[in-house]
């Protein structure tokens, strides 16, 4: 897929960066749990309907978000996260359908997050 441009985001979204916990041959679980949780994010969190994988300033995944809970409260399949501050937030949630998915994954979303910027979250339409 062509990444070379920005890819336009229409549904409420919030963008994940996990670059220091993505790599390309990570499973599925992984790739959830990485994107899932720790973060420190307030009540415009219930507005995403999708959280959006980002590494490298590229969708990696798309997750439907059913529900938010405090971090370290629900149960994760790999150990990516260890230990969870007690102002933290973590989603539950699966992968987004295929005709979201398949409109996201792969695409540069590099446009959303200004240079230099060190929040991980952005939000999209919340």
């Amino acid at each position: 897929m062509d990444d070379s441009q920005d890819v336009r985001i229409d549904e409420p979204a919030m963008l994940i960066r996990i670059p220091k916990l993505w790599d390309p041959g990570m499973s599925d679980d992984e790739l959830y749990d990485a994107t899932r949780g720790h973060w420190k994010v307030g009540p415009r969190r219930e507005r995403a309907e999708l959280a959006l994988a980002v590494a490298g300033g590229v969708v990696r995944e798309v997750f439907a978000i059913d529900s938010w809970h405090p971090a370290g409260t629900t149960p994760y399949v790999t150990q990516i996260h260890s230990g969870a501050p007690a102002d933290r937030w973590e989603f539950v949630g699966a992968p987004a359908d295929e005709a979201i998915r398949s409109k996201y994954v792969g695409r540069s979303v590099k446009g959303y997050f200004t240079q230099g910027n060190q929040n991980p979250i952005r939000y999209v339409n919340c």
